[in-house]
């Protein structure tokens, strides 16, 4: 009796194994699609809340805040990582260092900045200087002005060439991107662009800048060799009004087949073929997607939403949603470190 029971419980063991083990195979093949083992930290800006929220990359879920200055807007990585906020009440970058989460030094902007870029040495920032109608070269290391060009109307995005040598900074009201020689700080090219420009990428080749147009619903694409217009995308989403569709934030992939361009108050990002210039994908996200960020594998989208306070994650070979992590008041910007 025992060794026929012994051998009833081996087989239900055995039984019960072969259904158990499938099972945790398919969860940490999902864990794993997912990306949900990745290290790492994605940060947030907060308008209201003075500090970044940090976001844990293993778990999507928040880990702690960073304290900062007031009213932290643009946010970006250094040439040599670190994390640079641009602070738009307090007239400051606070440079922070990812290791610790301890700032390092806050360098003057002057009043109201909310974007820039940072030469590829590092040595100068480019801050766009919305009350002046200027792009404001400083010093990274004293945080001197060293130039002022003035530009159109309430100035915008800002955004450097790889090589250094030329500098893009787009005018809101005059529906203008100025290209601007970095040496000379000479205006090469007004560009005109779709309306209300805001933000800019460039291709990896270098030969393509594109450029969202927030009251446009669309991309203007220029051709950095004569900065003539090449080509103008519109996006459409269905059940969304056209001037709805308000495109801010924009990243294109390390390969650059791909732009995911956050289209504002149409709650939705849309994934763009790059050659094509064509609509490949519309995802679903929160309120006012704003600005956006890829992890390193280029796996995952991180997508900060404005009004709904929080950053959606998405799954970029699946085009879909995976989850929803609240973060700080009216966030901005998003930069993911691995």
């Amino acid at each position: 009796m025992k060794n026929n029971l012994n051998n009833k419980m081996e087989t239900a063991t055995v039984k019960a194994t072969r259904r158990t083990l499938p099972g945790l195979a398919g969860a940490m093949g999902l864990l794993l699609a997912s990306g949900a083992l990745a290290q790492g930290t994605a940060y947030v800006s907060s308008e209201k809340d003075d500090a970044l929220t940090m976001i844990d990359l293993a778990t999507l879920s928040v880990k702690g805040t960073v304290p900062t200055c007031k009213r932290g807007r643009h946010l970006q990585l250094t040439p040599d990582r670190k994390l640079m906020l641009a602070c738009s009440d307090s007239g400051v970058a606070d440079l922070i260092d990812p290791a610790t989460n301890k700032s390092l030094r806050r360098i003057p902007l002057g009043d109201d900045p909310e974007a820039f870029d940072i030469a590829p040495d590092g040595k100068t920032l480019y801050v766009s200087s919305e009350d002046d109608a200027a792009a404001v070269f400083i010093d990274a290391e004293t945080g001197k002005k060293l130039k002022e060009v003035k530009v159109g109307q309430e100035p915008e995005g800002v955004k450097v060439s790889a090589d250094g040598k030329v500098l893009y900074v787009t005018s809101e009201v005059a529906s203008m991107v100025h290209a601007i020689d970095t040496a000379t700080g000479k205006v090469i090219k007004n560009i005109k662009v779709g309306k209300r420009p805001r933000r800019m990428a460039i291709t990896p080749d270098g030969k393509e800048l594109w450029v969202t147009c927030e009251l446009d619903s669309g991309v203007t694409i220029v051709s950095t060799a004569d900065y003539s217009v090449l080509a103008t995308l519109k996006f459409e989403v269905k059940g969304a009004r056209a001037t709805d569709i308000t495109p801010v934030g924009i990243q294109l992939s390390r390969d650059g087949k791909r732009a995911f361009v956050a289209l504002g108050r149409a709650n939705h990002v849309a994934f763009v073929d790059v050659p094509a210039r064509k609509v490949s994908a519309l995802v679903l996200v929160g309120k006012r997607a704003w600005n956006v960020a890829l992890d390193k594998d280029e796996k995952r989208l991180f997508v900060v939403n404005g009004l709904s306070d929080d950053l959606t994650v998405v799954d970029v070979p699946g085009t879909k949603a995976i989850k929803t992590v609240p973060v700080g008041r009216v966030p901005y910007g998003v930069v993911v470190v691995e």
